[in-house]
């Protein structure tokens, strides 16, 4: 997985310069450059902490992105040595993202979370923003220009008002800015458009698309997203989008031949959260 195109996609949109965000953990721009195009390894749990402060995303979902494992994890484990067992009991029966959740909702109820959650916000969960009618399988695309027209025809259908036009140009212009590649054969691709409510389109591509990924890897699936607001939210749900592809969202949904298959896997994957 590559943390520094999803680094570098937060930053852009949440309209920090490199240095601004580089001067703000105190590092050198050179370094988080280094970090953003994939050249030095991701940072460390400490500083990804900081990145994600400035951000102001939680920062397991940074964490999650660069295979990190949380410092609350790593202090339970060293503070009750025998959760590991549990853990591993966890990994023996192999459970589904379902059966987690219902793990988790046993936790709520008998052990519930007293004084927070380490400043984590809650993410907001991408199926609800999902309809049918916006989630397109197996699409045979020449360039990324099809995939725009897409995705844009999609998002348009749920905006009265807006044209596909304008949402190209939207969508084209901000990618301009900084690849919406974030790796995994995933891309996010995102327009800003003020007072619009907030919907997502999910494209499955037929055949890879070769174009500039920071993996290199071919894209196969597509996340687009309209916002009527700037802020918090939609950073978090990029970051949300980069932890899922992973994850192997891509590979997940390759096989889905029905709009239902892909929401069932979503609520799955997300139930992880």
């Amino acid at each position: 997985m590559h943390l520094g195109a999803t680094l570098r996609l937060l930053r852009v949109d949440a309209g920090l310069s490199l240095r601004d965000l580089a001067r703000r953990i105190g590092v050198s721009s050179a370094y988080l450059s280094r970090v953003e195009n994939g050249v030095d390894a991701p940072p460390t749990v400490e500083r990804l902490t900081a990145i994600a402060r400035e951000l102001d995303v939680p920062p397991a979902l940074l964490m999650d992105v660069a295979n990190r494992v949380s410092p609350y994890v790593a202090e339970y484990l060293e503070d009750v040595p025998g959760s590991g067992t549990l853990f591993l009991e966890l990994a023996r029966r192999r459970l589904t993202g379902a059966q987690l959740a219902r793990v988790r909702d046993f936790l709520d109820a008998e052990f519930p979370v007293r004084g927070g959650t380490h400043g984590d916000a809650p993410v907001p969960a991408l199926a609800p923003l999902l309809a049918p009618e916006r989630v397109v399988l197996q699409v045979s695309c020449g360039g990324w220009e099809d995939v725009l027209d897409v995705v844009a025809g999609r998002l348009a259908a749920a905006l009265p008002g807006v044209d596909t036009a304008r949402l190209v140009e939207g969508l084209s212009k901000l990618d301009d800015l900084s690849s919406c590649a974030v790796g995994g054969g995933v891309a996010v691709p995102h327009v800003f458009l003020p007072g619009v409510p907030s919907v997502v389109a999910l494209v499955t591509l037929a055949k890879g698309l070769k174009v500039d990924t920071p993996d290199g890897r071919p894209l196969r699936l597509v996340v687009a997203a309209v916002d009527g607001e700037r802020g918090r939210v939609r950073l978090i749900r990029m970051a949300h989008v980069a932890r899922l592809a992973a994850r192997g969202l891509a590979e997940r949904l390759d096989e889905a031949r029905q709009p239902a298959q892909v929401l069932a896997a979503l609520e799955e994957l997300e139930a992880l959260r």
